[in-house]
This record gives C-alpha cells, structure tokens and sequence, in this order.
C-alpha cells in the first residue's frame, strides 16, 4: 500500500511539473535577430512571418529584382516602397512580393518614387511573428503581424484628414493579368497572376478594413487608391488573406484564422507558434552571441517552403489545376541547397513535415510527369542541376520514416534516373 501511494504521489508531481512546463514554454524567440542577413548577400527579410507560413508581411526596400533585393529588402536602403505579403528568403533569385500596401497622407499617388517614405533604421523593431517601423515622409508608424494565411497590419495617421492606402499589383514582378474588385466599403477583393522566376504565379486576396473607406480610385486593374478619413492619431487595421486557389477559399482562410481584430492576440499567437518550432531544439550558454547566431540560423530553417493549401485543403497543383490534399500541401523547394543538411535535419526534429514534403513531391510527380528540381508556386524552375528529391526521399526511408508510399516513391526516383542517363 504504502508503494502504491508512493507511485501515484509521483505520478502526480509529474503531471503538474508537464503542465506547468507547458505553460512556461521557453521563449528562445528572445535570441532570434530578424536583421541577420539582410545586409552583405544573405537576401533574407525582417517582417512578420510564423513557421512555414504562406504569408510573409514584410517591407520592400528594392523593387528591381537586383541580386541584393533577392528578399525585396535590403539593410543598406532608406527608403521602403511598401510592405508586401510574399517573400524569399536566402536564395539567389529574385521573385514574390504580392499585394504591396503602402500607407500616405495627403493626396495619393500611383509612382512608386512617390509613395515610397524614408525611414530609420532604428526605428525598426523586428520581434518573432512581429514588425514595426515609422515611415519619416507622411509621420505614419506601421506595425506588421501574421497567421499562416493572413497578415495583419495596423497604421497609426499621426496628422488627421483624408488619408490613403496604395495597393499595386505591378509591384516588383511582370504583371500577368490583375483584377480589383470593391465588394463593399470595407472589403476589397484583388487577384495577381505574375511573371517572374516563376513564369505563372497566380495569387488571390480578400482585403477587409477595420473602418469603412471613403473613396477609391482604381487604375487599370493594376493600382487602387483607397482613401480614409482618419482622426489624428486613429489607428487603421488591414486584413489580408491569402489564397493560390480562389476568392472563396482566401475568405476562408481570413474566417479560421483571423475572425477578430485583435492585433495583439495574433501577435502574441505568432510568438508562440515560433517557441514551440525553436523549442525542438535546446541550446543552452552563457554566452548570448552565440545563443544569438544559433537560434538566429533555427529562426530561418523554418520560414520555407511555406504552406500552399487553403484550410479546406484545396491546392494549386503543378498541372496549374485545382486539387484536394488531405496533408498540407507545399511550395518553394530549394532542393538543390537543401537536399544536403537541411531535409535530414528535418528528418530529425520533424517527421510529420518530412512526410507531408515527400507527399507534396509525389503529387507533383503525379501532375507534372517528374519531381520537383526547385519548384516554386506550383511552377519548376529548372534551377540547378540533378534531381536531388531523390535524395529527400531515400533518406527518410533509410531512417524508416513512414506515411508515404514506398512504391510511388521508387517509381518516381526511378522514372527521373531513366530520364538521367537518357540525357548523358
């Protein structure tokens, strides 16, 4: 009797140290410095992400797709041109930047040299899941926060009056096809289909604002000025939900993520979306650099590929056709950087997503006839050579990861070897 009481008294402490644990999750988003590589050739960007997001909300300082704008922001820059809702991180081509906002006071304008603002730097405050910064030329703060599909952005008009948000769909990439669409005085529906390293990117978005607007212009299906009347110092709230399939499916995605206004509920959720990613692994010093560089380079192991299907599981698949997956469906692999350190560390600290990749790629298989080489929104770029999937996919099955099928896979690897040596 008297063991029996001693197992359950410590089968008991047990479960209260868990759950108080779990309550006290470690907050190694503290070491994490958003400015690492945004300067020199890193390409990365500062703004407001969480892990494996569609969104990535984030200011665009380079609109010509330089080798140093590869992330559309670069440290070196003063002036932001706007804050967009896609973005690269870390590569060597140039591409995204969809459905830029920028706020302005006074009369609007569409020249991007003209509603581009200076700015400070140390004005800028990056936080995981989180930025801010003030825009010097109309005295406006902005602040930046993001579900999976949704950004969130909140303006502070410092000087009351008619004030202005620019939507540009000609931002950064080769405008396609654009459409604008008013639904009514708080909702604004926009669709994107682009050019850029990626030859058909196809993007929608549901807008919706926390305060009627009193007028818009809209130019070609491309610009939209949407005017507000704002008191001094009234904060502006912005909702922008993401979709690669339809209308329908971005107002679902704002509906299950985003159905409040509450900015700093889904600031704080963001934080804790990226404690429990940076948790998976602990690492302990006194030093803080280097806690700092280590967490720092974890922070961006998890900002791509990013999450391609809406919440009802719809996708744009390689065919360009509209699919169900019953796993989450991804874009932008970098196979070719990431074949040889990246995926087994994957393999090692998150097996469920190394499953649902090597499903994305057997899809892909499945729609576009070979597996991805270095795909990017539904569409091969052909960047690089080999076929380094093959790689992914022997790895985990080397290490007995299960969830995928075997046979499809080693018809897929063997189908892209054939194709190898025919090409020798």
């Amino acid at each position: 009797m008297q063991k029996r009481f001693l197992f359950f008294s410590l089968l008991s402490a047990l479960n209260f140290f868990n759950s108080n644990c779990a309550l006290a999750q470690p907050d190694h988003a503290q070491y994490v410095n958003h400015f690492i590589g945004t300067g020199g050739h890193g390409h990365t960007f500062p703004g407001a992400t969480v892990p494996f997001g569609m969104v990535q909300l984030s200011p665009d300082t380079r609109i010509d797709g330089s080798w140093d704008g590869c992330s559309g922001y670069h440290n070196s820059d003063s002036l932001i041109y706007g804050f967009s809702h896609t973005h690269l991180s870390g590569t060597g081509c140039s591409d995204y930047g969809d459905f830029m906002l920028m706020p302005m006071s006074g009369a609007f304008s569409f020249e991007p040299k003209t509603y581009a603002s200076k700015f400070n730097r140390n004005s800028e405050k990056a936080v995981a899941g989180f930025y801010s910064v003030h825009l010097n030329d109309d005295n406006i703060d902005a602040e930046f926060t993001a579900t999976t599909r949704v950004g969130i952005h909140k303006y502070r008009f410092n000087q009351g009056g008619m004030n202005n948000l620019i939507l540009d769909l000609e931002h950064r990439d080769k405008l396609l096809e654009g459409e604008i669409l008013i639904i009514n005085s708080r909702t604004i529906h926009a669709y994107r289909r682009s050019e850029a390293w990626a030859k058909d990117q196809q993007l929608y978005a549901v807008i919706t604002f926390s305060k009627p607007f009193a007028d818009t212009t809209i130019q070609k299906n491309k610009k939209a000025a949407i005017v507000f009347d704002m008191k001094k110092d009234e904060w502006l709230f912005v909702k922008v939900a993401l979709s690669a399939v339809d209308y329908d499916g971005a107002m679902k995605n704002m509906k299950a993520e985003a159905d409040h206004w509450d900015f700093e509920k889904t600031k704080a959720e963001a934080r804790n979306l990226w404690n429990k990613e940076l948790s998976k692994i602990e690492a302990t010093s006194n030093d803080k650099d280097k806690l700092t560089v280590f967490y720092s380079a974890l922070y961006h192991c998890f900002i791509q590929p990013n999450i391609y299907n809406d919440v009802d599981g719809r996708y744009r698949g390689r065919d360009l056709k509209i699919h169900q997956a019953d796993h989450d469906y991804y874009t932008v692999f970098s196979l070719w950087d990431t074949f040889r350190a990246w995926h087994p560390l994957m393999t090692i600290i998150d097996e469920k997503r190394t499953v649902d990749f090597i499903k994305t790629f057997l899809l892909q298989y499945e729609q576009g006839g070979l597996l991805p080489v270095w795909e990017l929104s539904s569409n091969e770029t052909e960047c690089m050579i080999g076929y380094h999937a093959v790689s992914v996919i022997a790895d985990a099955i080397t290490k007995g990861i299960k969830g995928f099928d075997y046979e499809k896979a080693l018809e897929a690897c063997k189908k892209v070897l054939k194709q190898e040596i025919a090409l020798v």
